[in-house]
């Protein structure tokens, strides 16, 4: 039964994970036409801000779940 519910788990955690990572995807770069324009481009860079979200909550989880885990093993 454990089994089954870390199965469970780690396949939720990993659908959740891609689905994420493909709604924080990247916008598509502009057209051909305006590279060659003169004036100042805007660049279009990668969205840094949400990946560091996303690492600190798996941290705060793996830290929880470490946590947890040495309570468990006190009580015991």
């Amino acid at each position: 039964m454990k089994r089954k519910i870390n199965l469970v788990l780690i396949t939720l955690a990993m659908l959740l994970f891609v689905g994420l990572s493909v709604s924080v995807a990247q916008v598509p770069p502009p057209p051909p036409d305006t590279h060659g324009a003169t004036g100042d481009q805007q660049a279009n860079g990668a969205p840094i801000g949400t990946g560091l979200a996303l690492m600190t909550g798996l941290f705060a989880a793996y830290g929880a779940k470490r946590a947890w885990d040495a309570r468990k093993k006190l009580e015991e």
